[in-house]
């Protein structure tokens, strides 16, 4: 999937990104930052975890995560600040190509969490 051009202009900037999962004990959310995330050339998110251990049991269990993250800094679609809703399927690498490009930026990197997207919506 294509990332639209805003949404690479928000991962340049300051932001905090939350990632839902639902697991057999039920929804959980966990935290990161826009900085933290690289974009592939075939548009999958790749983002190192250090903990996550809840993060990577729920998407042992179910594959499919929500994702928002904005920046006050990128106009948006009513002025100061744009968001975003990214919907897809999620796996834990680690080992491979997508693990050692985060690994050698994060030495505390245990694991990628790789995000394909299905769909990205420019939500303000």
């Amino acid at each position: 999937m294509q990332i639209p051009e805003k949404l690479t202009q928000v991962l340049e900037k300051d932001g905090v990104v939350a990632i839902a999962t639902l697991g057999q004990d039920g929804p959980h959310m966990v935290n990161t930052w826009n900085s933290y995330i690289r974009v592939t050339e075939d548009g999958r998110l790749l983002i190192p975890a250090g903990y996550m251990q809840v993060t990577e049991a729920n998407v042992a269990f179910n594959d499919q995560v929500l994702v928002t993250l904005g920046s006050s800094k990128v106009a948006g679609l009513h002025g100061a600040g744009t968001g975003f809703l990214i919907k897809g399927t999620a796996t834990f690498i680690a080992s491979g190509p997508d693990f050692d490009v985060l690994k050698a930026k994060f030495a505390w990197a245990r694991a990628t969490l790789a995000i394909s997207p299905d769909s990205i919506t420019q939500t303000l």
